[in-house]
């Protein structure tokens, strides 16, 4: 026997017998999966139903990595999937932790994720575009692709457009690489399901659908909260009234994007407070540094505008 042949014979794993168990808990416990999923739940409030989706697929790979160890073949899993939502809803932090979570199960090599747009993907001549996308995918080996606004990828409206060479080579990947890669598309639902109609081969390698729902006022104000304590600020009382009236109003107001709206009107309060406290001049406390005040968010336009109005202040 040769040295090479000896050591392939030492890693085999002998299957397990029949009427072995196999403590699913310790497997479990094993993975080091609860550490993401704490850490899923530090990133992310509320969003119950994407987290138990996630949690789901998890057991699904984890009873799957047990079948093999009793020699139940399958193949392997499909894990291809589409995240849609509107903007803010979280989409990018699950696509994330859910690289974290393949990578710890084995299902992936490296678990990082590579984030894309169409511009990455589709170039502006002929040859450029196979080029650009075969690059991405080069990088995205081993680990996670996540492509936001998919949909851009097709535009049938433009005949010299080079979206469709893109999707073809996508597609050869995503299938015949799906041990070494998995693909998340994100963006509108009504969008996705165009493109998916458009586009069939893309649905049928898409294993799991994830649709991320918007945020209620309360939720937006936890997260608001959050956002503040991570810069070391916090809300007066009265502060903390005005700003959940000041959600209520810009939820009804176009172009809303959840938390990642929440996050640019605290940049605006933090603005404000830094103009009130140098207007007012003289000595400063920590607790003054710290505290958003209820006339930081007054002052915002969102308060003297009608509900349909496009401000975005």
């Amino acid at each position: 026997m040769s040295s090479a042949e000896d050591t392939t014979d030492r890693n085999k794993t002998e299957p397990l017998a029949d009427d072995a168990r196999v403590d699913l808990d310790a497997v479990f416990e094993e993975s080091q999966i609860q550490e993401v999923f704490d850490q899923l739940d530090r990133d992310l409030v509320g969003l119950t139903p994407v987290k138990t989706r996630i949690r789901e697929i998890a057991a699904l790979l984890l009873v799957d990595h047990v079948r093999r160890q009793f020699d139940l073949a399958s193949d392997t899993p499909t894990l291809h999937m589409c995240f849609t939502g509107n903007p803010g809803t979280g989409k990018t932090t699950v696509a994330e932790r859910m690289a974290q979570i393949l990578h710890k199960l084995e299902y992936v090599r490296e678990g990082h994720l590579v984030s894309v747009t169409r511009d990455d993907l589709v170039g502006q001549y002929i040859g450029h575009t196979a080029p650009k996308t075969k690059e991405v995918i080069k990088r995205a080996m081993g680990g996670v692709l996540f492509i936001d606004e998919a949909y851009y990828l097709y535009r049938p409206e433009n005949e010299r457009d080079y979206g469709q060479e893109s999707i073809e080579i996508l597609l050869q990947v995503m299938e015949n690489q799906r041990d070494d890669l998995v693909v998340i598309l994100a963006g509108y639902k009504d969008r996705m399901d165009r493109f998916f109609e458009s586009n069939p081969g893309f649905r049928s390698r898409i294993a799991h659908h994830v649709d991320f729902p918007d945020y209620d006022v309360g939720e937006l104000c936890s997260i608001s909260e959050l956002m503040l304590a991570e810069q070391h600020y916090v809300f007066s009382d009265d502060a903390q009234m005005a700003f959940e009236d000041y959600i209520d109003r810009r939820m009804r107001q176009p172009y809303f994007a959840n938390a990642r709206s929440i996050r640019n009107a605290l940049d605006r309060l933090r603005l404000r407070q830094a103009a009130r406290l140098f207007k007012a001049g003289g000595a400063v406390t920590k607790k003054q540094l710290m505290t958003i005040e209820a006339e930081d968010v007054l002052a915002s336009r969102v308060f003297g505008l009608p509900v349909e109005s496009r401000s975005s202040d």
